[in-house]
């Protein structure tokens, strides 16, 4: 008498086989397939839901499992993997944004350049300096843009130059005095 699950056996293609189709519970397990069974049990027990004794053994009966069908039964009560968790979107609080950066006022952009031009221009730029640099210092505390910096850097460079041409000239005139 053959069992049912067994095909008839067909010249040429070797011993009869077990038929059930590739998923078949009686098909025999492969050392993946006892893996992939092992991997979902370690996921379980990652996520929490095997307890270390419970994990232990049905690890062990996996590894001696013969079928397919006996390593579904050890997983059937497990997801095939982790189970996302939908992620809350929360927004940053305003407390942790970053402050926008304020325009930085264009009257001290001219007045640090300015004072920059000094030396190459032989401090004609020095008043130019100056007076931008006032004017921007005056806006920025009024307006609360940005840029103070740079208007005292041409504040700085500008009274420099303008001090530094003073000093020339009297030294000049004084010579010339001295001289006759």
């Amino acid at each position: 008498m053959t069992h049912p699950s067994w095909r008839p056996w067909q010249p040429g293609q070797g011993l009869p086989q077990p038929w059930q189709g590739a998923g078949s519970p009686a098909m025999l397990a492969s050392h993946a397939d006892r893996e992939r069974a092992v991997d979902v049990l370690r996921a379980g027990f990652g996520e929490g839901r095997l307890e270390k004794a419970e994990f232990d053994q049905r690890v062990a009966r996996a590894y001696a499992a013969r079928t397919v069908g006996e390593l579904a039964l050890l997983v059937a009560d497990l997801p095939t993997g982790p189970v996302p968790q939908p992620a809350a979107v929360v927004g940053v609080p305003q407390t942790f944004l970053p402050l926008p950066r304020p325009r930085t006022n264009g009257k001290a952009v001219a007045a640090a350049v300015c004072g920059l031009l000094c030396v190459p221009t032989f401090g004609l730029t020095g008043l130019p300096a100056i007076i931008l640099g006032h004017v921007a210092r005056g806006e920025i505390n009024r307006t609360g843009e940005g840029g103070d910096g740079l208007a005292i850097t041409g504040l700085v460079l500008g009274w420099l130059s303008t001090g530094g041409w003073a000093l020339v000239m009297t030294l000049m005139v004084l010579v010339g005095l001295a001289t006759g």
